[in-house]
């Protein structure tokens, strides 16, 4: 063990040098944001920072010992890998279906790894969003310098990701050199997604009860069609230069969910800050108009009124995830929490998003947040009936309205 040295290098597409009253929300050099000078708070950074107090260190015994040492000082559970073995990152020359990338997220930071490649972190800092790191494995007892890179944004603050730094999900065909001969789902990201749609380029490890999906396939072009085999996880590589044997359907589930709340989310936060510094600390109606748009299309989200369809008999997932992912569940008095499971006919039982305590959320400006808890109410009361919601039962309202209750402290008085 050996206490890491680092060096930051930030890797900057070219500044703006002026901005007037036609500042897109999403530029991140506009001084609205400024994306690339101020001050970070998000996990990685903060680990950084314990490396350097000497607080911290890692282990550089192997690949697989060095990667499960940095999930574990952030927090994030090894057994949420997934395995994608399209080549659709930075690193295309390192992937294929012989040395798939692992990723590993909790809900502030999500991690890849490349046996032989680099290690790519995106680590969530409330205000800004995704702040994307990269970085060489350990050899030879050289210790790593870790680069703050601008190139990922050209995947991941783009149309899908609603134009801010954020997370980016797609599901392809990989073809016989393992790039991409067909894509899927028309740029969106979510859990309305058809999980027909899902998982192309990862591999769906377990039986997860349902084989309608594009995981698992590779495939090639035949007489104009493109024609699709199945790729057996663990056949082509070996398991145990990763930190865990899965690529669970509950982990690609919620890294589904997540990325779609995030984006959203992030798209709000900017755009209210934007429109903060255009109106110089006032926001115009025109925007608020905006802004509540926004809001109401979060709520929808929140409260799964998109989620696609699950499988007759619903979805098994593995049981060490699982356990993983409910350790940190926020329970009421009477034992019920956001994260409870109900995988027969849909993800949760009680369908509010656990995200809504996410460090995202909580830093979103008041005027947009509590637009949102305006219309969570709404949404929830037995009285006003907004057929949009009416899929939630009378009793599934009154169980999520008691959890935000009693776990949540900033609901509007009367709330």
């Amino acid at each position: 063990m050996k206490m890491i040295q680092l060096q930051l290098i930030l890797a900057l597409s070219a500044v703006h040098l002026s901005f007037g009253q036609n500042v897109n929300y999403y530029d991140p050099h506009s001084p609205a944001h400024e994306y690339h000078t101020r001050e970070l708070n998000d996990p990685f950074t903060r680990m950084i920072e314990g490396f350097e107090s000497g607080e911290r260190e890692l282990d550089y015994q192997s690949g697989r010992a060095f990667i499960t040492s940095i999930l574990e000082h952030l927090d994030v559970p090894a057994s949420s890998q997934l395995l994608v073995f399209s080549r659709t990152s930075l690193q295309t020359r390192h992937i294929s279906g012989r040395n798939p990338r692992a990723m590993y997220f909790n809900e502030d930071v999500y991690v890849g790894y490349i046996p032989g490649g680099k290690v790519e972190i995106i680590s969530l800092d409330p205000e800004l969003g995704g702040i994307f790191y990269i970085f060489d494995q350990p050899k030879r007892g050289e210790l790593p310098v870790i680069e703050r890179s601008g190139r990922c944004m050209n995947c991941h603050a783009v149309a899908e990701t609603r134009r801010v730094p954020g997370l980016s999900v797609r599901s392809v065909t990989p073809g016989p050199n393992w790039g991409a001969i067909e894509t899927f789902r028309n740029k969106q990201i979510g859990h309305q997604i058809p999980l027909s749609e899902r998982f192309g380029g990862y591999h769906v490890t377990g039986d997860p009860g349902f084989t309608d999906h594009k995981g698992n396939r590779v495939g090639q072009e035949v007489g104009g069609k493109i024609i699709t085999e199945v790729i057996e996880p663990g056949t082509q590589f070996d398991w145990s230069i990763y930190p865990a044997d899965t690529s669970d359907i509950l982990p690609h589930l919620l890294l589904e969910h997540q990325s779609g709340f995030v984006n959203l989310v992030l798209e709000a936060t900017y755009r209210a800050r934007t429109y903060a510094y255009l109106g110089k600390g006032e926001i115009k109606p025109e925007h608020v108009e905006v802004l509540n748009g926004l809001a109401g299309e979060l709520v929808r989200y929140l409260l799964f009124a998109d989620e696609a369809k699950f499988p007759i008999g619903g979805i098994q997932v593995d049981s060490g995830y699982r356990e993983d992912f409910l350790a940190d569940r926020k329970e009421t008095s009477n034992g019920n929490s956001l994260k409870d499971l109900d995988l027969e006919t849909r993800l949760f039982k009680n369908r509010c998003s656990y995200l809504i305590y996410s460090s995202v959320f909580e830093a979103t400006p008041d005027v947009f947040k509590q637009q949102v808890y305006r219309l969570l109410d709404e949404a929830l009361s037995a009285k006003k009936t907004n057929p949009d919601f009416a899929y939630l039962p009378d009793g599934e309202k009154e169980a999520i309205r008691g959890i935000l209750r009693e776990t949540i402290s900033d609901l509007p008085e009367g709330w």
